[in-house]
């Protein structure tokens, strides 16, 4: 649609009225083919791939709060697909590749910045790890460069070269890596979902679920009433276990809070998503000029979305350590996530032992970086009651069966976000 100079003036004076609704506001019906249980990025774009790819179209996405009011808008917003294991690297390689092309087919801009991710290593050991990983994307067709000290000092000319403990020795790059606008994902989402037929009802919390004579699922409870619903689609991050135990499940994950950062505008100083692996620190640059970044989850279980001082005391030093040029910069504010912790840093997509209810969840701290690929992949498995092949071993049996998909050290550093 085109403006003109008059009509882009009267728009800008305007105030915050008059704008059109991006997607409808519906009262709950009392069945759908499909209920998703979650309004966050995983759940809204399941339900876009539902549509989009399988022509299930009486679909309702159910969020307790606001859309965006989740993990999908508490993140640090990083796209990577530059993963070791052979189980992970296709899902979050396809997954990249639809970021790729994400704005174009939302007819939504997300924002997507192909800046590149950088991990420095600061060991020989850190050096031979990541070598290996590299040459485990580059087998599994990602993209991957060594960089050399020199030329990562080119990249980020603020990080401290002479330390005496944690010197720079190079990095691995994935340059197709990056990050997007959260935002702008739930919304972009939200908006297309609407336009194939799906329902995005916000504030309706599920409370429970209704089973049938043989144990089925066969709808949820809600504030808003009973829905019935021909399958469910479990997709909470951060809150998988404790939705999933209203249907007596038990889940091997945690519940932790991860915290994330911005300081106030500065000039542009760190052009990528660069990470230091000896503190656990990552960090990049918005587009308004704030530096984001973050570190570890807190080691105790919470559903807190607030942070606290130990951790900004933690994360402070790591920064120091790393870019001590960035001393005097002020903070602009913090903020807390809820994240989901398996026992072998994987997740769960897949069709659940309880007849017609389906699990999109432990995500660790990948899940604003799979959304695409990762609910692609959730449509598939819903739809035709069985997986794809990407989303294949992230299935609830494995640990049973002793085939865990260990992420924990599958990063560049164990535990890496």
């Amino acid at each position: 649609m085109r403006y003109s100079i008059s009509s882009l003036v009267k728009q800008a004076f305007r105030g915050h009225s008059g704008w059109p609704e991006a997607f409808r506001h519906p009262e709950p019906a009392k069945h759908y083919d499909v209920v998703i249980v979650g309004g966050g990025g995983h759940g809204l774009a399941t339900a876009y791939y539902l549509a989009k790819n399988h022509e299930i179209t009486n679909v309702a996405v159910l969020e307790r709060g606001w859309i965006g009011s989740g993990n999908v808008g508490r993140n640090t917003t990083i796209v990577r697909s530059n993963y070791l294991l052979n189980s992970e690297i296709p899902l979050l390689e396809w997954s990249l590749k639809l970021w790729e092309g994400l704005s174009e087919e939302l007819n939504y801009n997300v924002m997507f910045s192909q800046r590149g991710v950088l991990d420095i290593f600061h060991t020989d050991g850190q050096r031979d790890e990541a070598v290996r990983r590299g040459n485990a994307m580059i087998v599994n067709g990602v993209d991957a460069v060594m960089l050399d000290r020199k030329q990562v000092l080119d990249m980020m000319p603020l990080v401290d070269e002479n330390n005496g403990r944690y010197p720079v020795l190079g990095g691995l790059l994935q340059p197709r890596a990056g990050n997007a606008r959260h935002d702008a994902v739930a919304w972009g989402y939200a908006r297309a979902a609407d336009r194939m037929g799906a329902d995005i009802i916000q504030n309706c919390e599920v409370t429970g679920f209704c089973r049938g004579p043989n144990g089925e699922v066969t709808g949820v409870e809600t504030n808003r009433g009973q829905i019935s619903a021909g399958k469910v689609a479990v997709a909470v991050a951060g809150h998988t276990s404790q939705v999933m135990g209203m249907v007596g499940m038990k889940l091997p994950c945690e519940s932790h809070t991860l915290q994330a950062f911005v300081s106030e505008a500065v000039k542009p100083c760190v052009n990528t998503v660069a990470t230091f692996g000896v503190g656990h620190l990552y960090i990049s640059q918005s587009d308004k000029g704030g530096l984001v970044f973050g570190g570890m989850v807190d080691g105790y279980n919470s559903y807190t979305q607030r942070g606290n001082l130990p951790i900004v005391e933690d994360v402070a030093e790591a920064m120091m350590m790393f870019m001590p040029a960035l001393g005097r910069v002020r903070l602009l504010r913090h903020w807390a996530g809820v994240v989901d912790m398996t026992m072998d840093g994987s997740p769960f997509i897949c069709k659940t032992p309880l007849e017609n209810l389906y699990l999109n969840g432990g995500w660790n701290y990948t899940g604003f970086k799979a959304i695409p690929g990762a609910a692609w992949c959730f449509a598939h498995t819903v739809a035709n009651g069985a997986p794809h092949k990407f989303n294949a071993p992230f299935h609830l049996d494995r640990f049973a069966e002793g085939r865990p998909v260990d992420a924990t050290g599958g990063g560049p550093f164990p535990n890496h976000h």
